[in-house]
């Protein structure tokens, strides 16, 4: 959505969530999720489609703020596989740069812990799914993990053990 949009929205809407509107004696207009933080209107997620991502592993949390750098490979391995333990949402960033948040693999129940994510962390892999979208965010439910090249990004060497160094 184009700036000049948002602002009329948000100069129209902003103030209904100040003030509410009286219609009647005691009612009031509630305006409660149909606008994001940024003035965008929020979307439906997209139906699904099926797809086939190859990428890495990655812990999401690390990745997307780069509190441990490179968060990527074998310098980060220890730490993605901490971070999937606790609860992390794991994702898998493509080979084409996207990156597909991993909501649940496989007919595993939680994604939380889940032994399927956390062994194969920072490998390289191929997997069929289903692809949703909402919000320019993009969300996969891994059906299978059709190939697992194990880890190939060997990059300890010239990062360290991230979080501990060399």
């Amino acid at each position: 959505m184009n700036r000049k949009l948002s602002n009329i929205i948000l100069s129209v809407v902003y103030p209904l969530m100040i003030k509410p509107i009286r219609l009647l004696p005691g009612y009031f207009i509630v305006i409660a999720g149909i606008i994001t933080a940024n003035g965008a209107v929020v979307s439906a997620a997209t139906s699904p489609e099926r797809v086939q991502v190859t990428g890495e592993i990655i812990d999401t949390w690390c990745y997307v703020t780069e509190i441990m750098g490179d968060a990527q490979g074998t310098a980060h391995h220890l730490c993605a596989v901490w971070c999937a333990i606790g609860g992390i949402p794991v994702s898998i960033l493509g080979e084409d740069g996207q990156i597909y948040m991993v909501l649940k693999v496989e007919s595993e129940d939680t994604n939380v812990a889940n032994p399927t994510i956390v062994n194969i962390q920072t490998h390289k892999v191929t997997v069929d799914g289903d692809l949703y979208e909402r919000d320019g965010v993009k969300y996969l439910f891994v059906n299978q993990v059709a190939d697992d090249q194990g880890v190939v990004n060997l990059n300890h060497e010239d990062y360290g053990i991230i979080p501990f160094g060399k």
